[in-house]
Formats: C-alpha cells, structure tokens, sequence
C-alpha cells in the first residue's frame, strides 16, 4: 500500500463499499458530514473511490465536488425516490422476458454471443446518463477541488480487480498481484461494469475486455485510495457490525437446523463478496499501523507502506436484511412472484432481497440510519475533518 502524495501532506480518501441497495446508507452518512461543515459547498475529500453502487455515488460526488453539499442533496433526492424500475425491469414483460433469455442461453445454449444475467438493467444505464454530469470531474481537478475519482471493476477474462481512475496527471498508474490502477476519463460504462452483480446483471464491455462487479475479487479494497495519495480514510460500509452482539446470544438464537434456501446460500455469497474482503483489509491496515508506531520514523524502509494510515469507519448500527425483511411487501408484483421460489420473500432470504430493494421506504430507512449512526460519531468525524468539535452538554456531545 503506497501512495503517490507526501506522507506529511493530509490527504483525506472517502471508501464507498458496494453493496446494491443497501448503499442508500451512505448518503446519510454524507448528508451528515455535508451538515457538520462550516462550509458545506467545500468538498472535504481530494480523494473518492467507490465500488459497485458506491461507485455510483463516489461519481456522483465527483461530479458535483465543486459543491460538495448540492452533490449530496443531488445523491440524496434520487436515492429517496427511488424505485426499482429506475434500477432494472421489474415489469411483468421486463422480468419473464430476461427469465426465458436467462435459462435459454445458460441452460439451453440458445441465442447471441451475448451476456446475460436474470435481470435486465438497462433502466440503470438512463438513470446514470440523465442525472450525472462527467465533465464536472474534470472542471473539479482542474480547480484543485478533487485530486482523483475511482471505480473498481472485474475482468472476467484477465482475472484482475481493475481501478479506472480520473484525476491528476501526476498519479502514476499501478499494478500488483491481480489489482490495477488504469488512468481514464471515466463514463457510464465504468459505472455499469462496477455495479454489474455477478449472474443478477449483465457484464459490461469496456475496451476488448468483459467486467462486472468490482468487489469480486477485490483482496484490498483500502489500497487505490492510497495509490491515489490519501493518507487517512474514512469508510462507509454497508454491513452491520458483528462485534456489537454477543457470540452467545447469536449460538441461542438458532433454532433446529433446516435446509438453506437459494436465497440464504445468495445472501451469504453477497456478503462474502461485498464485505468480507472490506473488513479484512481493515484489520490488516490496523495491524499494519501498529507496526508502524513500533518503528521510528527514520527507521521506515521506503516503499514497503508502513506510514500510518488513519481510518475511521462508519458502519451500519442494525442489520439490513431485517430492515429489508420489514420492507418486502415494497417489491413489484412481478419480482415477488420471480423471487418467491428461491425464497427471497422469506425473512430468512432477505440477505438477497437488502442487495435488490430499490424501493423509496427501504432506501429511506437506511438513510435515516445513516445519519443517525454519522451523528453518532459526530465528535470522531469532526476529529478526522479537522473540524471544530461540536458543542458538549454535561460532558455529552450534543447529538441532536
């Protein structure tokens, strides 16, 4: 983990995980942040990247950096009315179309030479177009508002987690095992392919190469932000925090054993997918920043990334497959009955239905949750922003 800035120099990186739906939570977060700046038109983060759905708003962000807080507002008004056929066809033509597609080319050998997934999200592709404005990139690293943008995507054919950057021209591209930092000027396309989930939607071509999601396979997560010169970071997940609970109320909880649904088994293959790398790489820079204060600072070899790295991460304080769950009777019609056999409509399949639940109640929930949880840390957050400390009442921040 290197950087192309000066370890000396602040340099703030903002980590938009992916995660589907379930990435509604961050612009709470960042509605939050947008409310604890003196000046909110001021973008606190020189440094953005994102996967999948984060990767949509780490762009959109981008976009707007010039006016970080009519960025966020911007984010904020599409995600509060949101509906999935803004996302994908949920209509009853759209979903039995692409279900007869699906089973035709994978299981049949029909068709084109095309990809295909079981759902169809070329409503995503007009959403992207008509609400992001690109060239405001550009104008924002040209002003010094923004030092780089970027998103992570899969290659299917080269089996590397690929980071298409934007930024200034002094960042210098790079490659290690299986992860790499390509300068670009970034499109839709990139969103596209970074947000394609494995098997729900169709890869994405960019060049002579077929991507999808970025968190496939994505070992460090943390690591473009550092290539890109952040030096400290914050993290927004989009996975509820394990440690809050006790291991032993979780063990007497279980009730007698039954057969997993395809739903549960696709809920935990996303959670592998989007969280676990996430969290490990975080435990992993921890660990590594330990090291670092065991060694002075003259004493550092250069290159091997033993400068510390702060990180501050901000997390979901509940679990989203039990808000999801509350929320299912949201679905359309026809995406019920379509995910009613593998058991997605089922508390116990709701891991799934958290990913796909592109629906104003569910997504407005979990960005109430996420401005509740950034106020929460109002204190760390303005520590980690070098902002004035919020105002303390008998010894307690003021949270409301």
């Amino acid at each position: 983990m290197t950087a192309n800035a000066p370890s000396n120099e602040p340099v703030t990186g903002l980590i938009l995980t992916g995660g589907g739906a379930r990435a509604a939570y961050q612009i709470g977060v960042l509605a939050a942040i947008a409310d604890l700046l003196p000046d909110p038109a001021q973008n606190p983060f020189p440094v953005i990247v994102g996967t999948s759905a984060g990767a949509i708003n780490a762009v959109g962000l981008a976009c707007g950096a010039l006016n970080f807080g009519e960025a966020v507002r911007r984010l904020s008004a599409v995600w509060q009315g949101f509906h999935t056929h803004q996302v994908y066809r949920s209509d009853w033509l759209g979903v039995l179309r692409q279900a007869s597609r699906f089973v035709g080319h994978s299981l049949l050998g029909l068709g084109r030479q095309l990809p295909v997934a079981l759902l169809d999200s070329s409503p995503l592709d007009e959403l992207i177009r008509r609400e992001l404005d690109f060239s405001g990139i550009a104008a924002a690293v040209r002003q010094r508002q923004l030092r780089a943008v970027a998103v992570t995507a899969f290659g299917y054919e080269s089996e590397h987690a690929v980071t298409f950057y934007q930024g200034r021209a002094t960042i210098d591209p790079w490659m290690r095992h299986r992860r790499v930092g390509v300068p670009t000027r970034l499109s839709v396309e990139h969103l596209l392919a970074s947000s394609s989930i494995p098997v729900l939607f169709p890869a994405v071509k960019i060049n002579r190469e077929y991507f999808g999601d970025g968190a496939v396979r994505q070992s460090a997560p943390i690591s473009p932000a550092l290539h890109l010169g952040a030096n400290r970071v914050l993290v927004v997940g989009v996975s509820h925090n394990p440690q809050a609970e006790h291991g032993s109320d979780v063990i007497g909880a279980v009730q007698a054993a039954k057969p997993p649904s395809l739903a549960q088994i696709g809920g935990h293959m996303l959670n592998s997918t989007f969280i676990d790398s996430l969290e490990g790489d975080i435990e992993l820079l921890e660990r590594l920043n330990l090291m670092s204060k065991l060694i002075a600072p003259e004493q550092r070899p250069r290159g091997l990334g033993l400068n510390p790295v702060e990180v501050l991460v901000i997390s979901p304080s509940q679990p989203l497959d039990a808000i999801a769950a509350r929320h299912r009777h949201e679905m359309p019609a026809a995406l019920r009955l379509f995910l009613r056999g593998p058991g997605a409509t089922k508390i116990s399949g709701a891991g799934v239905l958290s990913y796909l639940l592109f629906e104003a109640g569910y997504c407005n929930e979990l960005i109430e949750l996420g401005y509740q949880d950034a106020i929460a840390q109002k204190v760390a957050l303005s520590d980690f922003l070098g902002l004035a400390r919020p105002p303390v009442v008998q010894g307690q921040p003021i949270t409301a």
